[in-house]
């Protein structure tokens, strides 16, 4: 059976996610923005942390890690490159370790860029992948740390999951993302309708993650870096997929 996924609004613009078991009781947090909420959640449903699972060394990623901790004994799981300024870890990985939660295999993809130390996990019996601010809905993190031909390895990994993956990223950015794309793909009838969808939940106070891989695909200018139309768009047909990404980066950054 599939985890249940909560999501948890944090902070002004983040999201944690609660993963669920309802077989065994296991219950895991990935990141901790804030303590309050995700206490909330985790009374309503009457669960106790059993893990917490860190993308990257942020605060907004990690703030609630040690309150959350002390009194559930979870078990902290994050980076093993990242460790150094990451909260104490239980558990530390890297790419292709084997890694257990929930009573589900999870995949741990190393995707540098937004931080250096970034990881997502991909739960493949759930669908799901965590992505933090690697991939966001209709968008990417910045680079502070890594390039622009890193960060679009990193994404690279991502689309290559099944499309019918869940994408549960790490923050509400997804109107801004959805105005920004529209200047990369103004013709882009899929695009269009999404962003009058984003709009228009938005304006109901809807949260508009997690997403569906397949949405990404087809709308997402940092996916989409490697087609002819993009580049064409741009004026950088004779340009590599990495070097494409870079200026919609750059463009972005400016947006």
């Amino acid at each position: 059976m599939p985890l249940e996924i909560v999501t948890v609004p944090c902070l002004a613009d983040n999201y944690a996610y609660l993963l669920h078991n309802a077989a065994t009781g296991q219950t895991a947090l990935v990141d901790a923005p804030e303590e309050a909420p995700i206490r909330a959640a985790l009374t309503q449903r009457g669960w106790t942390l059993t893990d917490i699972l860190i993308t990257h060394h942020h605060h907004d990623h990690i703030g609630a890690v040690d309150a959350l901790r002390a009194d559930s004994g979870a078990r902290v799981i994050g980076a093993k490159a990242d460790a150094h300024r990451l909260p104490a870890l239980d558990v530390q990985v890297s790419e292709g370790d084997p890694l257990t939660v929930c009573g589900e295999s999870v995949r741990v993809i190393e995707v540098h860029g937004h931080t250096l130390g970034h990881i997502a996990f991909y739960f493949g019996d759930t669908g799901a992948a965590f992505t933090a601010d690697s991939l966001m809905a209709l968008g990417c993190g910045r680079l502070f740390e890594g390039d622009a031909e890193t960060m679009w390895a990193s994404l690279s990994k991502l689309a290559a999951l099944p499309a019918d993956t869940i994408v549960c990223s790490g923050h509400e950015y997804t109107q801004s993302n959805a105005k920004f794309a529209l200047t990369i793909e103004p013709g882009n009838s899929d695009l269009i309708s999404r962003s009058e969808a984003v709009a228009a939940a938005r304006a109901k106070g809807q949260p508009t993650v997690p997403s569906v891989l397949s949405e990404e695909l087809a709308t997402n200018p940092f996916l989409r870096a490697s087609l002819p139309q993009v580049k064409a768009g741009l004026g950088l047909q004779g340009s590599s997929d990495a070097e494409v990404f870079a200026e919609i980066r750059k463009r972005k950054d400016n947006f």
